[in-house]
């Protein structure tokens, strides 16, 4: 009996997770040559429960930044889209725009060349060398590796060891 109700609820999270797969995917493929088109570039999109609802939030970035006017035009133009896409199918959900943020986690190659040659934070899961957090210069990344250059000395990082990688942001 246990064995039977663990099994249904891996069922039902695993068609979940499908689920918000699918809203994601058809997501990025209906706004991408719409963000392309206004000079934007499509840096992630989120489906998730906030405040006791769904949101689905699409991450943009354009050289110079993004500000608030930013992502008041491309909601503007993205509505229509999302609206004929249904990506909930029919399931109510909050759509927001936004920047990435300042300090958010590099993820895909295009976030790291975007960051070459600028500061980054990394935080491993074990150490390396004895530090699990290194401050530096990120300068490349590979499929499985990356190169951040600190103290003047390179270091390679595998991708799968690394909790995270973000820009350095510093107040004065």
């Amino acid at each position: 009996m246990l064995l039977s109700v663990l099994r249904v609820n891996l069922l039902v999270r695993s068609l979940l997770y499908g689920c918000k797969m699918k809203v994601v995917e058809l997501t990025k493929n209906a706004v991408t040559p719409v963000l392309a088109d206004m000079g934007y570039e499509l840096v992630d999109v989120e489906y998730a429960k906030q405040y006791g609802q769904m949101t689905l939030t699409v991450y943009i970035y354009k050289p110079g930044g993004v500000d608030l006017d930013d992502c008041e035009k491309v909601s503007r133009a993205l509505d229509p889209v999302m609206d004929e896409l249904d990506p909930t199918g029919n399931e109510p959900y909050s759509f927001n725009v936004s920047s990435p943020g300042l300090d958010r986690p590099l993820k895909t190659q295009r976030d790291f060349e975007r960051n070459y040659g600028e500061e980054v934070e990394v935080k491993l899961f074990a150490p390396l060398k004895g530090k699990k957090i290194y401050e530096g210069v990120l300068k490349e990344k590979s499929e499985h590796t990356f190169t951040v250059v600190c103290d003047g000395n390179e270091v390679v990082i595998e991708c799968a060891k690394a909790a995270y990688v973000r820009p350095l942001v510093k107040f004065e």
